[in-house]
C-alpha cells in the first residue's frame, strides 16, 4: 500500500501529549526551554507534530548541577541497591501502563509502523528495565566488592575490588529507537548508581521526554533523570562539562567522533555505539526462496534506520541472479504505507532532507554502473516514503556498499568462494553486526573470522537483555546492554592492606 493509499496519520491523543510534560526537567522540574524553537514533523503525512524549545548553555548547567548535588550527598547517593531495584521496577510499570501511548509517541515521532513499535520500540525495552533492576541488586560481574586470593610476596597482603559508580553521565541517544537507546543508558547507569542528563535526537524528542515524565511518576529523586534538549551544541556542552563524568552516545561515526573530541578536553569515559554497514552472507547450498523474506526485513525494518542493519547481501557468483530475482520479490511484497496501519511493514524516514541525501547516494551509483533492481524511488503523495531498493552491479568498494545510508536500501555482491566473502564481509571500516544463512556446523567457524562485534546465525534468536551489544573499528567504543554495558558504568577500585 503506498502512502497516498493510506489514511494521513493525526495529532497525539490527549492521554500521549500529556506525556510530554515540557522542553527540560531539572530536579524533577518540568520547565521551559529558553533556547531557539524548533518544531517536529510527522514524517508519515508531513504535519506539525511537536514544538520544541532548546535549552540554554545555563540551562544545560542546571541540569548537570541537578545530576552532581544528586551524586554527590543527595537522596539518589542514599539509595542502596535495592532501592534503585525498586525504583527501576516502578518505571518498568509506570511504562507498562503506559504503553499504549508509548506506541503512538513513537508512531508519530519517528514514523516506526505499529506492529514493530510494540515490541521493538516498547516492550523489549521495558524487559530490559527489569533485567536492569535485578542487575542493580546482583552488582556488576565480580560483584560490587570483589575478594582477591592473598598474597604473599615480599609482604604478604589481600586485596578487594571495589566497583563504584562512575558518577554523573550524559547520555546522548539517537532518534531511530528512541526508548530501547535510552533504556540501555539509563537502564545501566541507574542499576549502578550513576545519575543521568538525557539528550534525545532533535528529529524525534518525544518518546525519551515521555519517559523522563514517567521517571518522575516512578518515584526517582531529584536529579536522579534530568533531561534537555537542543541541537549538537547542547550534546558538545554536555561532553566538554567538567562536571559530567561520562557520555554514552548511539549516533553516526561522524557524530561519535565529535562527541569523543569534546569528551577529551576532560578526559572523561566514553560508551560510543556508531555505525554499520552489516553483511548477511548467503553460504552456496541455501534455497534463496526459504530465507530471502527474513534476510530483507533485515535491512527494511523501521525503514532501514538501525545501525545494525545487514544491507550488504553476499550470494554465491554462479547463484547471484537466481538470488536476487528471490530478494526483489521478498521486497515487493513488502507493504509500505500509514505506520499506524498494524498491516504495514516499511514506514517513513525521518525526514526530507535524509530521504533526499539517500536518493543522491543512489543516483551517484547508478551514474557509477550500479542497476537498481527493485524500489529506489519515492511514492508519489505525503511522508517521506522510500520503496525498499536493491542494487546490484556495485563493487564492494563502492560508495553504496561502504557508507552507512540509514534507509530501506540493500545491494547484493558476489563472491568465489567462502574466504571471499569473509574478505568482503571484513572489508569495511565498520563492525557492528553480521548474519550468515547456512548449516550451523559451517556457519559457525565463518563467525569467528569476522570481524564484527555481534553475529547471527540464521537470523538468531530473540533479543536477549543479559548479552552485549557494540562493535569493533569505527562501529564504537564500549560495549552497551548486558554485562560487559553495565560495567561501562563502574570505576574499579583496588583495595590492598597488609595480613
Amino acid at each position: 500500500m503506498l502512502p497516498s493509499d493510506s489514511a494521513p496519520t493525526g495529532p497525539l491523543g490527549p492521554a500521549a501529549a500529556r506525556l510530554v510534560a515540557g522542553d527540560l526537567l531539572v530536579a524533577n522540574t518540568w520547565a521551559a526551554g529558553r533556547g531557539e524553537a524548533q518544531e517536529t514533523v510527522n514524517p508519515a503525512d508531513e504535519q506539525p507534530l511537536w514544538r520544541i524549545n532548546s535549552a540554554t548553555p545555563a540551562q544545560v548547567d542546571a541540569a548537570v548541577a541537578a545530576a552532581r548535588a544528586a551524586f554527590d550527598g543527595g537522596e539518589w547517593s542514599r539509595c542502596g541497591p535495592t532501592g534503585r531495584r525498586d525504583l527501576l521496577l516502578a518505571l518498568a510499570d509506570q511504562m507498562e501502563r503506559h504503553r499504549a501511548e508509548l506506541e503512538e509517541i513513537v508512531v508519530a515521532d519517528v514514523g516506526t509502523p505499529v506492529s514493530l513499535a510494540r515490541t521493538l520500540q516498547v516492550a523489549i525495552p521495558i524487559a530490559n528495565l527489569r533485567w536492569f533492576a535485578d542487575a542493580a541488586v546482583r552488582g556488576p560481574r565480580g560483584g560490587y566488592d570483589e575478594p582477591l586470593r592473598p598474597h604473599f610476596g615480599n609482604v604478604a597482603s589481600t586485596s578487594m575490588l571495589l566497583r563504584e559508580p562512575v558518577g554523573v553521565v550524559a547520555a546522548l541517544v539517537a532518534y531511530n529507537y528512541p526508548l530501547y537507546l535510552t533504556v540501555w543508558k539509563i537502564g545501566a547507569a541507574l542499576a549502578a548508581g550513576c545519575p543521568v542528563v538525557l539528550m534525545p535526537s532533535p528529529r524525534a524528542p518525544l518518546a525519551v521526554a515521555a519517559l523522563a515524565e514517567l521517571a518522575v511518576r516512578a518515584g526517582f529523586p531529584p536529579g536522579a533523570v534530568n533531561l534537555v534538549q537542543g541541537p549538537p551544541s547542547v550534546g558538545e556542552q554536555l561532553a566538554r562539562h567538567p562536571d559530567v563524568d561520562m557520555v554514552s552516545f548511539t549516533g553516526s561515526e561522524t557524530a561519535g567522533a565529535a562527541v569523543m573530541r569534546a569528551a577529551a578536553d576532560t578526559t572523561k569515559k566514553v560508551v560510543l555505539e556508531l555505525g554499520g554497514k552489516s553483511p548477511d552472507i548467503v553460504l552456496p547450498g541455501v534455497d534463496p526462496d526459504q530465507i530471502l523474506p527474513a534476510a530483507v526485513l533485515r535491512f527494511t525494518r523501521n525503514a532501514g534506520q538501525g545501525c545494525g542493519a545487514t544491507t550488504r547481501l553476499l550470494v554465491p557468483r554462479q547463484r547471484y541472479d537466481e538470488f536476487a530475482a528471490a530478494a526483489i520479490a521478498a521486497l515487493e511484497s513488502l507493504r509500505v504505507g500509514d505506520p499506524t496501519d498494524p498491516a504495514t511493514d516499511v514506514g517513513p524516514l525521518i525526514s526530507a532532507g535524509h530521504r533526499a541525501g539517500v536518493l543522491a547516494r543512489i543516483g551517484r551509483a547508478t551514474a557509477a554502473g550500479g542497476r537498481v533492481l527493485c524500489g529506489g524511488q519515492a511514492p508519489p503523495g505525503p511522508g517521506y516514503y522510500l520503496r525498499p531498493t536493491l542494487v546490484g552491479g556495485l563493487s564492494n568498494s563502492d560508495e553504496l556498499a561502504q557508507e552507512e545510508l540509514f534507509a530501506p536500501v540493500g545491494v547484493i555482491l558476489p563472491y568465489e568462494d567462502v574466504t571471499d566473502a569473509v574478505r568482503l564481509a571484513n572489508e569495511s571500516r565498520f563492525g557492528l553486526n553480521a548474519n550468515i544463512w547456512g548449516p550451523t556446523t559451517e556457519a559457525f567457524p565463518i563467525a569467528r573470522r569476522l570481524r564484527v562485534g555481534n553475529v547471527t546465525l540464521n537470523g538468531g534468536g530473540d533479543v536477549r537483555p543479559e548479552s552485549p551489544w557494540g562493535g569493533y573499528k569505527r562501529s564504537g567504543v564500549g560495549r552497551e546492554m548486558g554485562e560487559d554495558g553495565l560495567a561501562e558504568y563502574f570505576h574499579v577500585k583496588h583495595l590492598q592492606w597488609r595480613m
